[in-house]
């Protein structure tokens, strides 16, 4: 059987399928606004507006189980009718960002009744229990509630972990439940104690999901996590030694799941089936049979990916998939929140990897049978203003107060853009009293309309006349009466112009300004702000980098041209002769005079060394002769009479 009741609680807008039969399909968009889909005919079945759609967002959503005619709300059915409710699913429940939970009954069409006065913090998980009326929540306060949907109040509470409490799952035999923050646990719910603890995930867990329906004494009892930013997906084997401290198996994503849907197997004989999509909207499909652990990660076999079929196809995100009973058909939801596509295809076993082409534009243009559903439209006065919420996806006629006094003085004649266009010359704005009266001027009304139609239309004629302008007092106002959904296409438009010329990007950064000065808060409070925003914070990025190397360049080159300027400025023609020349009479006495004494110089020095090194060697000569003397001494007169000689 196919996993009942899997909860929205996964990141990104909650959507989910009902249980068994897959008739419907219910989501919140960015509005808050609770749409169920009719996956039969897709169409939308009921709309719900919760009352503090906006300030309290719904978190999770997750259908209850299958409900017969004597077990519903407080409401009475005919006998006939009792076969055809006994299979559809009716309660569903939605928990919000103040801490409540909402059950809407999908027989009635309205709020059933209101689970509140129990969390401090927002509810991040929902879980039923499949026989009895109870319903199990988790927030951020770190606590499990059990609540009672007969009387609509608290049955217990207890603290569940030190982190936020992300995500439920009750067992199938309603014995069990399981609890994840930054550790799984697995509680008693006859005690409310735990049972077993499971640590290995380094991120929050936002999935849990069991996997079979046999009992945890029997080592057959398996059950599925999967946390954030994790491309893993863990299986753990509930053991009766005790000895389950790692996961026995992993399946391997493109990135973290979003919305798991499986079929449980109740013997080892039975495989179990399980349907993935990863935040990339791609879907995985696995088929293994949970015998024991495994050591290598497994792979899907089959990916599923959806593209448009233009000339360059971009991909479509899938929102959610529900497996068929006949194990190659796949329900599958994708597109936009606001209204999603519902198909049911078939899968070729042959290929593991399926790349589907749709046109999205043509399947949006379903039409909503509101005659059949229980969607209440209000009676909109003439005189009340429509007050548009500050979430893209919102569209609202712009009524403006000037509309009814042009039209009176072109004698009921609408003018059209073109001709609106030729009357305004950006130029010549006059604000002269006198002159506003013959010649049309340019008023800030006018700036808002054509501004918005640019934007929607995309028509570069009017977005180069508007955004020309160089009148500050007339930019600020222009921005400030734009509707709220048209402020991020102008952002973007801006962004794009500022990657041009320079001249340019000097009037578009006026713009930009004001923006922000009139609605950050807007912006502020965009889910998605960082990727919308991307690639203006890289191009700021990037240019200050710049900017910083540009100063360098720019101080180098000025302290470079003004010296040259400096050298240009001195160079000319110059007289080397001299002009005066000074003589004193005594200088040539005294050099003829000074020839013969030495100067203090290094030539002098040197003839110095060279006559003591004379006077040296004449000494040694000089004892050389003597001892020739003292040796010649025996009787040698002759030689003595020369040497006496000599001397003399």
């Amino acid at each position: 059987m196919a996993a009942d009741g899997d909860s929205g609680s996964l990141a990104g807008l909650p959507c989910v399928f009902s249980p068994k039969s897959r008739q419907y399909l219910a989501l919140c968009a960015q509005d808050g606004r609770l749409r169920v889909w009719n996956t039969d005919n897709q169409t939308l079945h009921q709309e719900y507006v919760p009352s503090a759609h906006l300030s309290a967002t719904c978190s999770c959503i997750t259908w209850g189980p299958c409900r017969t005619a004597k077990d519903g709300p407080r409401r009475k059915k005919r006998k006939s009718e009792a076969v055809q409710v006994e299979e559809k699913a009716d309660l569903l429940a939605m928990g919000t960002a103040a801490g409540t939970v909402l059950i809407y009954s999908t027989a009635k069409g309205a709020l059933h009744c209101t689970l509140d006065g129990g969390h401090s913090g927002g509810v991040r998980c929902i879980q039923w229990h499949p026989e009895d009326g109870l319903l199990y929540s988790g927030s951020n306060d770190t606590h499990i509630i059990e609540w009672d949907l007969q009387t609509g109040k608290t049955r217990c509470k207890w603290k569940a972990d030190r982190a936020a409490v992300t995500s439920l799952c009750v067992s199938p035999d309603g014995k069990l439940l399981l609890s994840a923050g930054h550790v799984i646990k697995m509680w008693d719910l006859d005690t409310k104690e735990v049972y077993r603890k499971f640590t290995g995930h380094a991120t929050a867990v936002t999935t849990l999901c069991f996997a079979t329906t046999r009992p945890p004494d029997s080592n057959g009892l398996y059950f599925l996590s999967g946390a954030a930013h994790d491309r893993l997906l863990s299986v753990w084997q509930v053991r009766e030694d005790g000895k389950d401290k790692n996961s026995v198996l992993s399946f391997t994503l493109t990135d973290e799941p979003h919305h798991i849907d499986l079929f449980t197997s109740s013997s080892k004989e039975e495989a179990m089936r399980l349907a993935v999509v990863s935040k990339d909207g791609q879907l995985h499909l696995f088929e293994h049979f949970l015998n024991g652990p495994c050591k290598k990660p497994l792979t899907p076999s089959h990916t599923v990916q959806m593209s448009g079929n233009e000339k360059c196809p971009v991909p479509i995100p899938l929102l959610a998939a529900a497996l068929g009973t006949d194990r190659r058909s796949v329900l599958l939801a994708y597109g936009n929140h606001l209204q999603p596509v519902i198909e049911r295809v078939e899968i070729n076993a042959s290929e593991r990897h399926v790349c589907l082409t749709r046109d999205v534009k043509a399947a949006l243009s379903l039409s909503v049978e509101t005659t059949v559903s229980k969607v209440k439209t209000p009676i909109i006065n003439a005189k009340s203003k429509v007050l548009v919420p500050g979430l893209p996806g919102h569209q609202a006629p712009i009524n403006l107060k000037g509309s009814e006094k042009r039209k009176k003085g072109l004698d009921a004649k609408e003018m059209s853009i073109a001709e609106r266009l030729g009357e305004i010359d950006l130029s010549n704005v006059s604000t002269e009293k006198g002159q506003s009266q013959t010649a049309p001027s340019l008023q800030t009304d006018n700036f808002a309309v054509l501004l918005v139609q640019g934007l929607e239309s995309n028509d570069p004629d009017i977005l180069n006349k508007v955004l020309q302008t160089r009148n500050e007092v007339v930019i600020k106002k222009t921005v400030a009466r734009l509707p709220l959904p048209t402020v991020l296409p102008l952002v973007n438009e801006l962004t794009k112009r500022l990657q041009g010329h320079p001249y340019s990007a000097i009037l578009m950064v006026r713009w930009l300004k004001a923006v922000l000065m009139h609605h950050t808060s807007y912006l502020s409070s965009l889910p998605d702000l960082v990727t919308q925003l991307g690639v203006l914070y890289h191009m700021i990025e990037s240019r200050v980098k710049m900017f910083h190397k540009l100063s360098k360049l720019h101080g180098k080159l000025y302290l470079l041209i003004t010296q040259v300027a400096a050298v240009d400025s001195s160079a000319g023609v110059v007289d080397h002769t001299a002009k005066l020349v000074y003589e004193d009479e005594s200088s040539e006495d005294e050099a003829s005079g000074d020839e013969g004494l030495p100067d203090d110089n290094s030539d002098n020095w040197e003839e110095e060394e060279d006559d003591d090194k004379k006077e040296e060697v004449m000494e040694d000569e000089e004892e050389h002769e003597d001892e020739g003397m003292e040796s010649k001494a025996n009787g040698e007169e002759d030689m003595e009479h020369e040497n006496e000689s000599e001397e003399e």
